[in-house]
């Protein structure tokens, strides 16, 4: 899957993922439409999320706009994505909250496009999803 042109609003996850550079976005057939979109396509821990649902729940679209964040459930997420991955969604949070949406997807798009061949590196191993080049 080619990085497009422009990351749509809708695959930044309320948690502070940007869904685009998900894995399982990347290397599917039918890539699911991001968290804010149905769940069509998306793995099952997506679909039973318990931050989506929260923030649902709340009518928050973004964890960073409830009183509470970061909560217990972020924090382990958090955790989790410092350790596995060297990323930060609390991180991606705030540069969205205080810089707009826009800016940060524009910064993800360039952060995340497969110098070789325009691909979409995934956060979750480093690899192009066109042509598997490892960026790190």
């Amino acid at each position: 899957m080619k990085m497009p042109e422009k990351i749509e609003p809708a695959m930044f996850a309320p948690c502070g993922m940007n869904c685009l550079v998900c894995y399982k976005h990347c290397y599917h057939k039918r890539p699911c439409a991001g968290c804010l979109n149905s769940d069509l396509g998306k793995p099952e821990h997506c679909r039973k999320c318990k931050i989506k649902d929260c923030a649902k729940e709340q009518n928050l679209t973004y964890c960073f706009e409830c009183s509470s964040y970061p909560c217990r459930q972020i924090k382990l997420l958090e955790k989790s994505y410092n350790t596995r991955y060297h990323a930060s969604l609390i991180e991606n949070s705030r540069i969205v909250h205080k810089r707009g949406l826009t800016e940060f997807l524009d910064k993800q798009r360039e952060q995340y496009t497969c110098p070789e061949c325009g691909g979409i590196i995934s956060i979750h191993d480093g690899e192009c999803s066109e042509c598997q080049h490892k960026v790190w």
